[in-house]
């Protein structure tokens, strides 16, 4: 009779939670204020994510929306949705863009995943405005952005899905690009049993020195006008870039790595100055934006642009930084910090020391591999938003940590000609996802991903350092014509 009891006990634990009933759930830290079911219909919109042209519809799911509050200053919003017919058994949560705000995975990713047939979350990382002032004098709102609100998301998601469908997720994913790419590596970092694959792209796991570097070259330009670049010499410095480097004349570079610029060619003989060469401050503007922010020891805050990636002239040299300098502020929590006493060398150490656990830059992921973790990494090689050499020199980091031989468990893929987070005039669509399931699911890890572009493009995207390398013969657009490469 006790057995029986228990039994029915446990089979009532497992039961399926209707979608309307989860409102009922009690869950640590959390208030679910609506759940409903979403009829089959186009995605919503966030803000101005999803305004453009009509996009595909997406299924039926039972829409969840949640308050966290995991400490007395936190509010972190998020949503999960549960497919209502169809599910794969899996959840992936999704990233961000930029300083967040809202959620904006509802865009984008979350729609791509629902359509897989996943349970997908995502969350504003705990703030409802933009720009940096929700921050200073917030401690607590700059961790939730930083790592705590994406753990939680994640933690919250995997207990509704139990309770919704009765049964754990088979797989936990995590996809993000841009801010979203540094809350992959985070949860890596951080967090390695919450996910068993993980793909980060565009990564801006830098973020703090992305943005205090920002900050230099504007200050610098600001302290020194006669470094500032015309039109006419930005285009010049573009030209030779790719005079030089675009040999199949694509519009685009298929590795900016191969080729190699002497710009001191174009430096211009003393008592000249005009659109045909470079003053000597002139070319140290060019040196920064291809080699990196660095500080007065030479050591590097933040990495350069690649080859090909054309560098813009500066036209009003007594601006303010803009929108950079939030994160200065944020650091000094002064919302009246004056952009025009930065000091590079003074302040960098002061920043790291304030908010650098923004920065997700450990590079020991021995605990996610050890639990069988999978980390796909990727980037544009055209993405002037965040340079595609950062996420390089995290992904040597590793290597460098770790090991060299590490390709069973992260690769690195690198896209011709493609812009931040997608777009550009080269490969600019590609399956992560579908990649990331065979590897982990099946053990497959990826030689190659099968990138498409437009006007009928097809090129492998090769794990780095590797390449496609164009065979010399046929058509250039034809990924038959393209194999991998070590290089030189």
């Amino acid at each position: 009779m006790l057995n029986g009891i228990a039994f029915l006990i446990m089979g009532a634990a497992m039961a399926a939670t209707p979608c309307e009933n989860l409102t009922n759930l009690q869950l640590a830290d959390t208030t679910i204020t609506g759940a409903a079911v979403v009829a089959e219909g186009p995605p919503p919109k966030v803000g101005m994510f999803g305004s453009g042209a009509p996009r595909a519809n997406i299924p039926a799911y039972c829409r969840v929306q949640l308050d966290l509050r995991p400490s007395s200053d936190s509010l972190i919003k998020m949503e999960l949705w549960l497919p209502t017919q169809n599910w794969n058994g899996k959840f992936m949560g999704t990233g961000n863009g930029f300083f967040a705000g809202s959620v904006q995975g509802m865009a984008f990713d979350m729609p791509e995943a629902l359509r897989l047939g996943y349970a997908t979350a995502g969350t504003d990382t705990g703030h409802q405005d933009q720009g940096g002032d929700w921050a200073i004098g917030h401690s607590e709102k700059m961790i939730d952005f930083a790592y705590r609100s994406t753990h939680e998301m994640t933690v919250k998601s995997k207990e509704i899905v139990k309770a919704f469908y009765g049964r754990d997720a088979d797989y936990a994913y995590f996809k993000g690009c841009s801010t979203g790419g540094r809350q992959a590596l985070m949860e890596a970092q951080r967090y390695p049993d919450d996910y068993d694959g993980i793909i980060a792209g565009s990564c801006a796991n830098r973020h703090i020195h992305m943005w205090t570097a920002g900050v230099a070259r504007s200050v610098d330009l600001y302290r020194h006008p006669e470094r500032n670049l015309t039109e006419e010499k930005a285009s010049l410095v573009n030209r030779t870039v790719m005079d030089t480097c675009d040999t199949l004349k694509e519009g685009f570079l298929n590795n900016p790595r191969q080729c190699k610029v002497d710009f001191s060619k174009i430096l211009c003989p003393a008592g000249k100055d005009d659109g045909t060469c470079l003053t000597a401050p002139q070319l140290k503007t060019v040196e920064t934006f291809y080699g990196g922010v660095r500080n007065s020891k030479g050591e590097l805050i933040f990495s350069g642009q690649a080859l090909g990636n054309p560098i813009q002239a500066q036209r009003d040299t007594n601006q303010a930084p803009g929108a950079v300098f939030d994160i200065v502020r944020i650091a000094f929590n002064d919302p009246d910090l004056d952009w025009r006493e930065f000091d590079l060398d003074r302040d960098m150490p002061l920043i790291d020391k304030a908010v650098g656990y923004v920065d997700a830059v450990d590079p020991d992921l021995g605990k996610f591999k050890a639990g069988g973790g999978k980390l796909l990494l990727t980037h544009g090689w055209s993405d002037t938003g965040i340079t595609p050499e950062t996420t390089i020199w995290y992904y040597e980091n590793v290597l460098d940590t770790m090991g060299k031989n590490q390709g069973d468990w992260i690769r690195l893929f690198l896209a011709p000609g493609m812009g931040h987070c997608g777009g550009g005039s080269g490969v600019n669509t590609f399956d992560s996802i579908g990649t990331l399931e065979k590897w982990v699911e099946a053990g497959v890890a990826p030689d190659q991903i099968m990138g498409t572009g437009a006007n009928g493009l097809t090129r492998p995207l090769c794990p780095y350092p590797q390449y496609a390398d164009y065979t010399g013969t046929g058509d250039l657009k034809n990924a038959g014509n393209w194999a991998c490469k070590d290089p030189d």
